[in-house]
């Protein structure tokens, strides 16, 4: 997951930095972090936790500068504490440089290995780190082909956010283009973000995607773009970024998000409809789905499921006695519109199935009749090693359960997912995912894995 921003000839380029790292904050809850550059010096603030609880007016004050670069993290490689917060900030031969990355390096365990054998020492357990100390080992004379030498040796996803003591910002999106990166316009500066929505929040112009392979790179002269010198691969962009991760009101691969979620919902109520009073959603990831498949299927669509805004995707509770207040201290039932009611819920994914479980408890003790469950993706059977942080194959209920033994676990009346092929039409592709990967539903992963992920895979084996 994780979200990367960067601002690029702007007087208030930490200032505007912190307001599209904002934007991001769905994207990690972990961390963030904003390193800015002035007279060749590069400063850097990072601290665990949201960004309003990292930065106020006096930390950003004291990162001045026309360019910065910013990240929100929610880890998959390297544990979860300030040593890996990013953006990281190196210093070596070719001078100083920062880097903020998205997804997952496959390799980066036998890269490291090599590294640390022949003299390397990691300042973090992040992967990303792995990058950096393959272009201090390079020896080509300037950033551009450090960089190159460097991602010739990496595999896996990357969509990275670069910033140099010359002031150069540098984005890069690795050659299957798994995670996305896309480019703006304020006024004139030029802006990198992970998502579109924002540029909406600082009023930004969208330019256009980074394409998968692409090294562009900003700097007084203005922009210009290089290709990554490896083979190009077949584009595989994660259509889980459609389905849960992107925020409704971006465009992802220049389509609305919000649509293609609704479409999921359109084309769930065609494959498995049911009688039913009312549709509601798992608020706030399942709203698109669920409008869409009232819409199809004619019944009428309500908030059954009130979501508390205070408690974030991280919360933790403080001991185990009230571990089972968790969901109901998220989402509270709406009586009025459940009670006596045969109730379609629509949610986005079900991962372990623990939380899809309290909710069906909570609707029936609102007094619900009945409760179908409706999931606007495939099962969820493998585990992702491209940027997701997804739990190891023997924690997926759908890896080792059918649909029907789900459902008598969660105490749903009844339950759904959308097909694969429903999935991928409703993201504008072929019924059989060309140009996307969905190694999460399928087990059919793009890029050779690791040998740690290897392993990973072959204990989870069911």
């Amino acid at each position: 997951m994780c979200g990367v921003f960067g601002i690029h000839g702007h007087d208030e380029a930490a200032n505007i930095a912190y307001l599209g790292m904002h934007a991001l904050q769905h994207r990690g809850q972990e961390s963030a972090g904003l390193v800015a550059v002035e007279g060749n010096k590069l400063r850097q603030q990072v601290a665990m936790g949201l960004v309003s609880d990292a930065f106020n007016r006096d930390a950003l004050a004291k990162l001045p500068g026309t360019s910065a670069i910013g990240h929100i993290r929610y880890s998959t490689a390297g544990t979860s504490e300030l040593r890996n917060a990013q953006p990281f900030v190196f210093e070596y031969s070719g001078g100083a440089i920062s880097i903020a990355h998205n997804g997952n390096l496959v390799n980066a365990t036998e890269l490291r290995a090599e590294l640390e054998a022949s003299g390397s020492i990691f300042q973090t357990s992040s992967d990303t780190e792995v990058i950096v100390h393959l272009m201090a080992k390079a020896r080509e004379p300037d950033v551009l082909g450090k960089l190159n030498a460097a991602l010739k040796r990496v595999r896996g996803a990357y969509s990275l956010c670069l910033l140099t003591n010359d002031e150069k910002m540098i984005g890069v999106r690795d050659p299957n283009g798994f995670r996305p990166l896309v480019i703006g316009r304020l006024k004139d500066s030029y802006v990198l973000s992970s998502e579109t929505c924002s540029f909406d929040l600082i009023e930004a112009e969208f330019i256009r995607e980074i394409e998968p392979g692409e090294i562009v790179i900003f700097e007084k002269g203005g922009m210009t773009s290089h290709r990554i010198a490896a083979p190009a691969e077949p584009p595989t962009f994660c259509v889980f970024e459609h389905v849960y991760f992107a925020r409704p009101d971006s465009l992802v691969n220049s389509k609305s998000v919000y649509r293609a979620r609704e479409r999921m919902g359109q084309k769930l109520a065609q494959e498995a409809p049911i009688d039913g009073d009312v549709v509601i959603p798992v608020p706030d990831s399942g709203v698109p789905a669920a409008i869409g498949y009232s819409k199809e299927s004619g019944i009428p669509f309500e908030m059954g499921l009130i979501r508390s805004h205070y408690v974030g995707r991280t919360f933790i509770e403080p001991q185990d006695s009230i571990r089972h207040f968790g969901v109901r201290l998220k989402l509270s039932p709406v009586r009025s519109i459940v009670d006596g009611k045969r109730v379609i819920v629509v949610d986005d994914s079900l991962v372990r199935g623990t939380t899809s479980r309290k909710i069906v408890k909570m609707l029936r003790g609102a007094g619900a009749r009945e409760v179908h469950l409706r999931i606007s993706a495939p099962p969820t059977t493998h585990p992702c090693f491209y940027g997701i942080n997804t739990p190891t194959r023997s924690e997926l209920v759908a890896a080792s359960h059918s649909v029907e033994e789900i459902g008598r676990y969660v105490t749903c009346d009844s339950l759904a997912y959308l097909s694969h092929e429903g999935m991928m039409t409703a993201v504008g592709t072929s019924p059989n995912g060309a140009g996307f990967c969905s190694a999460c539903f399928t087990g059919d992963y793009p890029v050779a894995l690791g040998t740690s992920d290897l392993v990973q895979l072959r204990r989870a084996r069911v």
